[in-house]
């Protein structure tokens, strides 16, 4: 089977609503993640010409509906993917809040379809369901979700929704809703990819597995009669040399002991989420086998559940890792870094002049005062790296 090679990607950043660190599996070095915080890593990556900014769910986290609608209205181009919860909403209350979301935002809303793989977390919230269960809801959730967002009036009577005369009054900006993103690694989770969604998303494992779930889903997707592109979930950690940037690897999880990994791995151990299982699997809650290919490091895994997984490296060799993943067919990259404001920054001025933007992804504008760096000696603009022997660009004082 051919894989199709996209010849752009869109790169987004990532809003910690759970908390945000120097340091992790501490409170040394941790920020009051409030909304003046948010808001700064918000505009940040606008500015910086990320695609947009993924809002995680769950019991740990702020709202992410709550946090995109504050925020909307302070960015001019960044999109927000924010959650759906099959089993926790009722699809025309989710269809009703993207609608809002996506008018009161101009048409920047993007649809993360989240089933939920904790049962500890899943009961609090009173949904009592098998995984087999959680995705049979999924299925029905999204028939009936993107019937009401394409305009249909729905009458619709599953095994677990019953729908009557369901619609929606106040359409949304983008035609028949937002697209809808959607991750899972197990073999359910994957009829729904194929069925529903529109990019399958996979946290950031080494690239032959990779392309074996992406090839995995695009064969189930092609019986479908379906098309569907793919994302991946990474960390990134990028300076200015390979040295520099695992030194900043191995600090970040520097005062992590091992009595919070053990608690930390028991607790994703009681999970039933196969990708989280998948990404446990990858470190085995040891220190000493961390760099799992070439440029990718588990470390972030040992204490936080989920994306698992770092490039790290200088911006070129993170450029050509990220590449990599290209070349399988992926072309969503949805990252972060800690800190995150400053990690915006290293990433989004190092490495995305080097990447093959989409044409759509939202790009600084441009103006008189490009940057260009501190004026030297009160005279000239500095020379720039990729052309050292320039004239001085004389400026004016003051």
């Amino acid at each position: 089977m051919s894989t199709a090679i996209p010849e752009s990607i869109r790169v987004f950043w990532f809003l910690p609503t759970h908390g945000d660190s120097r340091f992790l599996g501490t409170s040394e070095g941790a920020r009051a993640v409030n909304l003046p915080y948010l808001r700064q890593i918000a505009q940040a990556a606008d500015s910086l010409g990320y695609y947009g900014v993924l809002l995680p769910t769950g019991r740990s986290c702020e709202d992410s509906w709550v946090t995109a609608a504050a925020l909307a209205s302070q960015t001019e181009r960044l999109r927000f993917l924010v959650a759906v919860r099959p089993g926790l909403q009722s699809p025309t209350l989710a269809a009703r809040m993207t609608a809002t979301l996506d008018r009161l935002s101009g048409g920047r809303v993007l649809i993360n379809v989240v089933t939920g793989g904790d049962p500890v977390e899943n009961a609090g919230d009173g949904i009592h369901l098998s995984h087999e269960e959680r995705y049979e809801v999924t299925q029905e959730f999204l028939t009936v979700y993107k019937a009401l967002l394409a305009g249909e009036t729905v009458n619709f009577h599953g095994k677990h929704l019953q729908i009557d005369e369901g619609k929606l009054l106040f359409p949304t900006v983008q035609k028949n809703g937002p697209p809808l993103y959607f991750g899972g690694s197990s073999e359910a989770a994957n009829g729904v990819a194929a069925r529903q969604v529109d990019k399958y998303l996979t946290w950031g494992e080494p690239p032959e597995q990779v392309r074996a779930k992406v090839e995995a889903v695009r064969r189930l997707a092609e019986a479908e009669g379906r098309e569907l592109s793919f994302g991946i979930r990474l960390h990134v950690i990028v300076r200015d040399t390979n040295a520099e940037a695992w030194e900043a690897a191995n600090s970040l999880i520097s005062r992590v002991d091992d009595e919070t990994i053990a608690k930390a791995q028991a607790n994703f151990a009681r999970m039933d989420s196969e990708g989280q299982r998948r990404m446990a699997a990858l470190h085995g809650g040891r220190r000493d086998r961390l760099e799992i290919s070439p440029n990718l490091w588990a470390g972030v895994g040992l204490v936080r559940s989920g994306a698992g997984t770092a490039l790290v490296g200088d911006a070129a060799t993170v450029a050509e890792r990220i590449d990599e993943y290209r070349r399988i067919g992926i072309d969503s990259f949805i990252l972060s870094g800690y800190p995150h404001l400053e990690e915006a920054y290293s990433f989004g001025e190092r490495v995305l002049p080097l990447l093959p933007l989409a044409s759509d992804q939202a790009r600084p504008r441009q103006s008189a005062q490009d940057p260009f760096g501190e004026t030297v000696g009160n005279d000239f603009r500095p020379f720039r790296p990729d052309n050292r022997q320039q004239r001085p660009v004389l400026v004016a004082g003051g």
